[in-house]
């Protein structure tokens, strides 16, 4: 059972707040992770005291000493989620247990202190409360959410840490991609995660490791890049931030399946059964390079898209390594059922259809 807290949040509203025109105006058009609200959530945790002085607070820098441990040895995981305006003129999120979940595996992959998987959702919740007039109501516009939680204990030593903060901050946010599609690297040179690692985990070493072969990618003149795994370099995992999905010209959606090298997406699991209610068949299975290329060409595999929190669901038009280029479709146009599983997938969020799953979490 997922442990449990009874804490409560003091709110502390910022004695300086973002002027409602000046607001409207940041809203309008967001670039993604640029703009942020007025507020955050914070609460400590000290080993022999739990969890403690949860409180809803004015955004503001942190103070660190520069021995603080995650300066030093990387202890350190996130959560990306939303917030949306409803139909209904509410917000809700998407699936915020599963977040809180993954948050907790997350902890316990890098020896951290566990947040209960309640105190994540008071915490997300309070904070989308205080700033609701920061959720955009624009077409594919919503708040972008980060948790996170970083080792505080002020040390030099290779040693879990017995002091931590879980903080939550907002953004509110645009398409991280434009609408067409994308194309992609395959990176031949680097491994995004190896077995025993940290790969299911969503820790920032893993996006830092990353970073490297996007710029590869820039380089070649793609949006994004193709992990392989390490031990082959043969077989797909994912790319830099996203899962990543193909269809198949026998209508079944493939997906590399999840062996403790990809991070479980939770809008990948949601899309798989969407996919499969929708009369998908769906594999996690092994995907081949080669054989993916060679099924771009003849026909084999007509969709692709990446999918994530951040991008919902983003067609890639073609794949690009050093032996040539896949094409799907006419490489420009995004496909038909990456597009159906996308407004099934936002229509949900959005309340725009009715939620059988039970996955729109009402904030307020």
């Amino acid at each position: 059972m997922a442990p449990v807290t009874d804490l409560s949040f003091a709110i502390e509203p910022t004695t300086n707040p973002t002027p409602a025109d000046h607001r409207a105006d940041l809203i309008a058009k967001p670039v993604f992770g640029r703009v942020f609200t007025d507020h955050m959530a914070i609460v400590k945790y000290k080993e022999g005291k739990g969890w403690h002085d949860a409180k809803v607070t004015a955004r503001k820098p942190l103070t660190l000493d520069p021995a603080t441990a995650v300066l030093h040895y990387a202890q350190e995981i996130f959560e990306g989620m939303k917030a949306y305006c409803t139909e209904n003129g509410g917000v809700a999120s998407f699936r915020p247990e599963a977040n809180a979940r993954r948050f907790r595996a997350s902890a316990e992959r890098m020896a951290m202190a566990e947040v209960p998987e309640d105190l994540f959702i008071k915490a997300v919740d309070s904070l989308v409360a205080i700033d609701r007039d920061w959720v955009p109501s624009g077409e594919g516009q919503s708040l972008y959410i980060r948790p996170f939680m970083i080792a505080s204990e002020v040390f030099l030593g290779v040693k879990p840490s017995s002091e931590y903060l879980f903080i939550v901050i907002a953004s509110p946010v645009g398409a991280y991609f434009g609408s067409g599609c994308v194309s992609v690297w395959v990176s031949d040179d680097y491994s995004r995660a190896a077995p025993g690692g940290t790969g299911a985990a969503k820790c920032g070493g893993n996006y830092a490791a990353s970073l490297v072969a996007q710029r590869e990618s820039k380089h070649h003149g793609c949006d994004q890049v193709l992990f392989l795994d390490s031990r082959e370099q043969r077989f797909i995992e994912e790319m830099g931030g996203m899962n990543v999905m193909f269809l198949r010209d026998d209508n079944t959606l493939v997906t590399p399946p999840l062996t403790g090298t990809i991070l479980p997406g939770i809008t990948r699991d949601a899309i798989l059964q969407l996919a499969k209610e929708r009369g998908l068949r769906v594999e996690e299975t092994p995907i081949d390079i080669n054989e993916l290329f060679e099924g771009a060409a003849n026909g084999r595999y007509r969709e692709a898209f990446a999918c994530g929190t951040a991008a919902v669901i983003s067609p890639i038009g073609s794949l690009k390594r050093a032996e040539g280029e896949a094409v799907f479709g006419d490489g420009k146009t995004p496909g038909e059922i990456t597009l159906m599983l996308k407004k099934t997938l936002t229509d949900i969020q959005t309340g725009r259809s009715n939620d059988e799953h039970g996955w729109v979490h009402r904030i307020v």
